[in-house]
């Protein structure tokens, strides 16, 4: 079985193109590769098995899936691509654009580990569901995608003037990847608009947290910025928040925004670092299991805390956002997030090929199940199209006075800490 903790993915994307949610210890190979070179039949039996064991719709979307294993089985397979394309269209009888195959060239570019240097242009994407369109979930934040100004849910409708009706997720991957310096043009629609954005494609080194100390009127406050739940994310957070507590800071703003998720395990992680007690987030299977993840009693602080969270604030980012508004620890503001509440189980077949199956949903302290419908902030502050653009023509607003919701949660910080002093002060009278 894969390993639990740190195995399990929860980002937003059907594929992502810079940065993977997958650890060494999530993987799996249960039988030789030579024995599936030459037994293909036995590579779509496995994917079957794997489906039939694990995934989280027990109807299979209401489609009898024994005699799908029995359709496929009974077909010749002269060769593994052949066993690669009929795994795919059984995979798509399933409507889950987050359980999908992998092919090896595929499957080691999820592997990559996210603490090195990636290569890609920067965005994740997702097929929705309703349209079948190619959506961005999100930018990461210093790649060619961010800087040439693709947002978050626009709509790639062609890669180098390819169309990408019908195109699948794994197909756009590849046709968007390339080497570093080479040259890929997305046609993106946004509000009815088609626009080209030619996109240089770079080596990408990604540190998810960026934090520092700012004087304000009402003195120190901590900005803290996350932009991925990778493995070396809790780390980073850990040190950001102790550093910030030796500069004595009054309180905290952390911003989620465009946070499209990464491992379950290091958003229940960082949750911990500012909840002391209580639920986190419960995953539940098919079967209606139940298994909680908890606060530790080891929080690092107790200051007031805004979060900032948007559109491309998916999954994990959902989870911890939504576990600190469900105990009232934070103040939510911004837009409403991406809604994924689903949980992948990624392992390595006998091929060198990969499978991410959907195992589990993923409810908030409150029992709160936000798939499709997201973090609904405790405070609603939208952002134009051209206060958006702006921000990411220039950076350096971001997180600070003068961007829009960053000024919002200041002023719900503000608020905090006056009647925090005054809940300490009374304390004392008493």
């Amino acid at each position: 079985m894969v390993n639990q903790k740190r195995g399990l993915i929860l980002g937003a994307t059907a594929a992502v193109l810079t940065a993977v949610a997958v650890t060494g210890g999530g993987l799996r190979f249960s039988q030789s590769q030579a024995f599936f070179q030459d037994n293909p039949k036995e590579l779509v039996d496995e994917v079957w098995q794997i489906i039939n064991r694990t995934y989280v719709d027990a109807t299979f979307n209401q489609i009898d899936w024994r005699a799908i294993r029995q359709e496929y089985l009974k077909r010749p397979y002269a060769n593994k691509e052949e066993a690669y394309t009929a795994i795919r269209e059984m995979l798509e009888t399933l409507e889950d654009p987050y359980t999908r195959f992998m092919d090896p060239e595929e499957f080691k570019n999820m592997q990559i580990d996210t603490s090195g240097e990636l290569t890609g242009v920067g965005i994740q994407i997702t097929k929705d569901d309703e349209t079948n369109e190619l959506v961005v979930v999100a930018p990461i934040e210093d790649t060619p995608a961010f800087d040439a100004g693709i947002l978050s849910k626009d709509v790639i409708v062609k890669i180098d003037g390819k169309t990408t009706e019908g195109m699948e997720v794994e197909d756009a991957v590849k046709l968007i990847r390339g080497k570093p310096g080479s040259k890929v043009t997305l046609t993106i629609r946004r509000s009815a608009k088609e626009i080209d954005y030619p996109i240089v494609r770079a080596r990408i080194e990604l540190h998810p947290v960026r934090a520092r100390s700012q004087e304000t009127p009402i003195g120190s406050i901590g900005y803290i910025r996350l932009t991925q739940f990778s493995s070396q994310a809790g780390q980073e957070m850990r040190e950001a928040i102790k550093e910030l507590e030796t500069k004595q800071v009054n309180g905290y703003i952390l911003d989620l925004r465009s946070n499209p998720g990464g491992l379950l395990y290091s958003s229940i992680e960082i949750a911990r670092m500012w909840l002391d007690e209580g639920k986190i987030v419960s995953t539940v299977n098919r079967g209606g299991e139940e298994e909680q993840q908890r606060a530790s009693n080891r929080a690092l602080t107790d200051k007031p805390l805004v979060v900032l969270v948007d559109g491309g604030s998916a999954s994990a980012s959902e989870i911890l956002s939504g576990a600190l508004q469900d105990h009232e620890r934070a103040m939510i503001v911004g837009t409403q997030t991406f809604g994924k509440g689903l949980v992948q189980s990624v392992r390595g077949l006998g091929d060198g090929s990969g499978l991410a199956v959907t195992i589990a949903k993923y409810l908030t302290p409150n029992g709160r199940d936000i798939n499709k419908e997201g973090i609904k902030p405790d405070i609603i502050l939208e952002l134009s199209d051209d206060e958006r653009k702006a921000l990411q023509l220039d950076r350096d607003r971001i997180g600070t006075f003068g961007d829009p919701q960053f000024d919002k949660a200041f002023e719900v910080l503000k608020q905090q800490i006056a009647d925090s002093k005054g809940n300490n002060t009374q304390a004392i009278s008493q």
